[in-house]
């Protein structure tokens, strides 16, 4: 997707023609689906969304109206200096982005001094090319101070006077020293800013166990608490190795589906016991909360009995009566029953498949003996 076109067909902006690797200047992008609605010139907004290194994003006030394009490098006015950043988001998207982050159109909101020049991007690189030493070298310092702190990513201003240094940490950190002592190291002004495990992988990146990029480091920017309860309605087996993701916390797709579940499980009815029949007790194996079907078991058999939810209601008020029925699935129709027998059969068909596996491989098995003896 390119980031801008021109009137005339060629691409505006970070001159990509239309190729932008993930990862790159799509990170944390916004579709601007109000691109297409022309407002009057006198009336557009003119506050615009600038995007930093790894998605950091911050709004600025085009106040000498320049003719800029999503994906144009900018000059804008920041504490103690100037930075560069790329035009990621203009019109009234802006000022709708504005209000879902409670951020004020006010007099301090900073202005953009002008289109980035050639001079100011060698300025930049310059700056860039100073982050991955300053970075290792600080992560020396601070395992040399002992201090309880992981540094994550440092980014230079564009003017080379200042950086960040974004780290994460369990516990509250004193980092006076460290201050002083990286200020006369790298002669810059230093700002500490502490971030969360989520914000670390997202400003990271990587990719999860779904094969996609991470959420966090492409669209996701609000993170709402995962408890360990999302994996327990969704009947997911409470292995912290596959519930973690790369931040170490559990994974935030675990919420993206838990109101579905919520909503179905509201017919599921909850068992304090197992269902009391003539033939014994009957203890619940499996649920299937999307085809509303349980699976229960007696202690001396090993076959699973499926029935429906309206089945266990029932026998669940012939429990509470004093009543056993006679088995599990009487009283059910043979269209109710034909269907069970086809929910199962999905069962016995990888049983069958898995049997036929170890079958295979054991017989490969021992015809590696009997060469092996032949040979001898």
């Amino acid at each position: 997707m390119a980031c801008s076109t021109c009137t005339d067909g060629s691409t505006a902006g970070c001159k990509n023609n239309g190729g932008c690797a993930t990862g790159g200047c799509n990170k944390m992008n916004v579709f601007d689906w109000l691109s297409n609605m022309e407002a009057p010139r006198n009336q557009k907004f003119d506050i615009v969304e600038v995007r930093f290194k790894n998605g950091r994003k911050d709004y600025f006030r085009n106040t000498s109206d320049l003719e800029i394009v999503t994906g144009d490098s900018v000059v804008v006015d920041v504490p103690n200096g100037h930075h560069i950043g790329y035009i990621s988001l203009q019109g009234e998207l802006v000022r709708l982005q504005m209000q879902k982050k409670n951020v004020e159109n006010n007099d301090d909101i900073r202005k953009i001094y002008r289109k980035a020049s050639l001079k100011d991007h060698e300025k930049f690189e310059k700056a860039k090319n100073r982050e991955l030493p300053t970075l290792y070298r600080t992560r020396e310092i601070i395992g040399n101070m002992n201090l309880g702190m992981k540094l994550s990513d440092v980014e230079y201003q564009a003017d080379n006077a200042k950086a960040t240094f974004y780290y994460s940490a369990e516990d509250r950190v004193d980092f006076r020293e460290l201050i002083k002592v990286l200020a006369a190291e790298f002669k810059i002004r230093v700002e500490m800013r502490q971030i969360s495990l989520r914000q670390e992988a997202g400003r990271l990146g990587g990719l999860g166990s779904c094969g996609r990029e991470l959420c966090c480091s492409t669209w996701l920017s609000d993170f709402k608490t995962v408890s360990t309860n999302a994996a327990r309605y969704q009947n997911l087996s409470l292995n912290p190795s596959k519930l973690s993701g790369q931040c170490g916390r559990l994974k935030c797709c675990l919420n993206y589906e838990l109101d579905t579940y919520m909503t179905a499980l509201e017919d599921i009815p909850e068992l304090e016991g197992p269902l009391v029949t003539e033939k014994g007790a009957a203890t619940l194996q499996k649920t299937d909360i999307f085809r509303k079907i349980m699976w229960f078991g007696y202690a001396d058999e090993s076959n699973w009995y499926s029935i429906d939810v309206a089945r266990v209601n029932e026998i669940l008020k012939l429990n509470k009566a004093g009543q056993k029925p006679a088995s599990l699935q009487e009283n059910e129709d043979k269209g109710r029953q034909a269907y069970f027998q086809a929910v199962n059969r999905d069962l016995e068909y990888m049983d069958k498949k898995f049997r036929e596996k170890n079958k295979s491989k054991s017989k490969k098995g021992r015809n590696r003996n009997k060469n092996r003896r032949r040979k001898r």
